[in-house]
């Protein structure tokens, strides 16, 4: 079996009792992959199970494909019809499978994120709050009102909880979509209503991986699908997903919650260097809710090589990087696969992949929402949101979600106002909006404030009756012209497509695959460049966090009650610990000394003062809470001078 035996032990007491409740608290590069592999092999070649018969499950479709990897390389007879999934994937795939979507007149639609946009805003017409108040009961919604570990999940809590409820369900029905988070809610409905559901008693065994980021909903999901075989595996320390109602809590208390519980930890770091481990301790200690768990270095390991640097600019931070990691790849000291870039903001990635590519050092970026970025009440930086809607229309007329955010896209309101009015003709006529917008356009019906949404619609019509028929290259490059920066990701998309007449319908499916699930690949000969959050369950001989600014990372809502921003502060403080864990040989921490003062202002950065156009910067408290092992910092050119580097 291709594993190293190093954690044999470990692994092996794991394995011992898999009849109990099982929580396995992991730290970074402890071996978790292989304690859970080691419990796999066991049920499988001891205890005869039924491969069939057992579910892993996790968070995130990264960790769902390591899993998946990893069963692939046990070389057991029968592991291959182990069932991995993420709990969105599962859930998913159960109410698919049961008819129940169909059953209670949902229509399975995922809403794009920015098309949450439109949602919010509607719902803000509605007398609902404002759009950041509406986000939160979004997000609370999606955690079927849970927001708290002790929360039963299912029901809103309050009146203001249940009006919100009834004007978004109502929403997403008018418009045939549903929200990705929605199918938590709508999976443990399912359950806890059908007792005699298959669902109930498919799996005599379940693993969960990366129990930390599931929230409330998610845990009582997996609960209802466990028949006492329950194995979670996870670490209060690399909690990151608070904005989803995530809790740390729940594996630190699920031996209480789960009678019969065996615990078990892995506490040896056998990726970081003895520094690292040094210095992550003493970040994490500065968080209070959390137990005193310490990483432990692992005797073989090296010291480490650790760099804080800072810069005058954000350019020269990019072009001072690539340099630095440039001069590692000539010299042979590491693949351009074995390094990650990390960044608080998208902004100083890109700054960093351009500068790279550049010097013809083949860099990717990985930012969950650049592919659809821009303001929808701005027509000039919203092509690539306008350009998505118009081909989920040209594969379905009657999509509901991209008329709505077609005939909004360039008003200030988003033409909130005039679809409200809409949608109240269409439920009083039972007409489609796209047969009340046809009325509309051709004089035979007038509805007031829908002077902006009519005009939308009739530049559809004229863009549908063009691109009529067109299929393959010819559709790519009408929709998404050659030499536009916002269309160069989709039209790389595209060519990733086998057959040369694809029509609308397979080109939107294959968009919509990499924007909403996005692939975070492993094998690679190129540098990632991702934010911090992209990061986890990643691993680097070379890592660099660049933009290590206070407001940045980290960063907190100052609106927010201080209670909540202490909890801010301690997921912040988890993630840049999950960060700093990434790397097996050499961190760089960057941070910049001047921002320009529109950029300073967009990210939220703390600035001291502003000389000029320039906003002074801070570096982040996170690396003096590093603690003694973090080196004082230099500037940009002392550093490159120290490590011989020549830009």
């Amino acid at each position: 079996m291709p594993w190293n035996d190093g954690l044999q032990g470990q692994a092996l007491q794991i394995a011992a009792t898999p009849n109990s409740p099982l929580c396995v608290v992991a730290g970074p590069g402890t071996g978790k992959t292989f304690a859970l592999m080691r419990r796999l092999t066991r049920l499988l070649e001891v205890d005869q199970a039924d491969p069939k018969r057992i579910l892993t499950c996790t968070f995130t479709r990264t960790a769902a494909e390591d899993i998946t990897r990893a069963i692939s390389r046990l070389g057991v007879s029968g592991a291959e019809d182990i069932r991995t999934q993420t709990v969105h994937g599962f859930c998913f795939s159960m109410l698919s499978a049961q008819d129940v979507l169909k059953a209670t007149g949902r229509v399975p639609r995922p809403l794009l994120r920015f098309e949450e946009r439109f949602l919010l805003q509607d719902l803000c017409k509605a007398g609902l709050g404002g759009v950041r108040a509406c986000g939160k009961k979004l997000l609370a919604f999606s955690a079927a009102w849970a927001r708290l570990q002790h929360d039963q999940p299912g029901w809103p809590h309050d009146a203001a909880d249940q009006e919100y409820q009834a004007a978004l369900v109502a929403w997403l029905r008018f418009h045939e979509a549903i929200l990705i988070g929605e199918l938590i809610p709508e999976g443990i409905k399912y359950l806890r209503s059908n007792s005699l559901s298959p669902y109930r008693s498919m799996f005599d065994h379940l693993v969960v991986d990366e129990y930390q980021d599931l929230n409330r909903a998610e845990q009582r999901l997996v609960d209802l699908l466990a028949n006492g075989n329950l194995v979670v595996v996870g670490d209060e320390d690399q909690s990151i997903y608070s904005f989803k109602h995530a809790h740390p809590e729940g594996i630190v208390e699920f031996p209480s919650t789960h009678p019969n519980t065996e615990e078990a930890g892995l506490d040896q770091c056998r990726r970081c260097p003895h520094r690292i481990v040094a210095m992550a301790n003493a970040l994490i200690s500065h968080n209070a809710s959390r137990s005193n768990r310490q990483l432990q270095p692992m005797s073989g390991n090296p010291v480490g090589e650790i760099h804080s640097v800072q810069w005058s600019s954000m350019q020269d931070e990019a072009a001072g990087i690539a340099a630095f990691i440039k001069a590692r790849v000539d010299a042979g000291a590491v693949a351009p696969g074995n390094v990650l870039v990390l960044a608080p903001r998208r902004d100083f990635g890109y700054l960093v992949r351009d500068q790279l590519n550049d010097l013809n050092v083949p860099a990717h970026s990985f930012f969950s929402e650049e592919l659809l970025d821009g303001d929808p009440k701005n027509i000039n930086v919203s092509q690539a949101q306008q350009a998505i809607a118009l081909l989920i229309l040209l594969a379905n007329l009657e999509d509901r979600v991209a008329l709505r955010c077609w005939c909004g896209f360039g008003n200030n309101s988003l033409a909130d106002a005039g679809w409200a009015r809409l949608r109240t003709y269409c439920k009083g006529t039972g007409d489609s909006p796209w047969q009340v917008l046809e009325k509309l356009a051709g004089g035979a019906l007038a509805i007031a404030n829908t002077g902006h949404i009519i005009t939308r619609f009739q530049a559809l019509q004229a863009q549908i009756s063009n691109l009529k028929g067109v299929t393959g290259q010819p559709l790519v490059d009408a929709l998404f012209p050659a030499g536009e920066q916002w269309a160069t990701p989709f039209i790389e998309i595209a060519s990733t497509l086998e057959e040369d007449d694809f029509g609308p319908r397979k080109l939107v499916d294959t968009i919509r695959r990499h924007v909403s699930q996005p692939e975070m690949p492993t094998d690679v000969d190129y540098i990632r460049v991702m934010s911090l959050h992209k990061s986890k369950g990643l691993t680097a001989d070379l890592v660099v966090v660049s933009g290590c600014l206070q407001g940045l990372i980290p960063s907190i809502d100052t609106d927010a009650t201080l209670q909540e921003q202490q909890q801010a502060m301690e997921e912040q403080r988890r993630l840049f610990y999950v960060a700093v864990t990434r790397t097996r040989q050499t961190l760089i921490l960057s941070s910049v000394t001047g921002l320009p003062v529109a950029a300073a202002f967009k990210m939220r950065a703390r600035t001291t003062r502003t000389i000029c156009t320039t906003a002074r910067t801070m570096a982040s408290q996170f690396i003096h809470e590093l603690g003694p092992q973090c080196p004082a910092a230099v500037t940009g050119p002392q550093f490159l001078a120290a490590t011989g580097v020549k830009l």
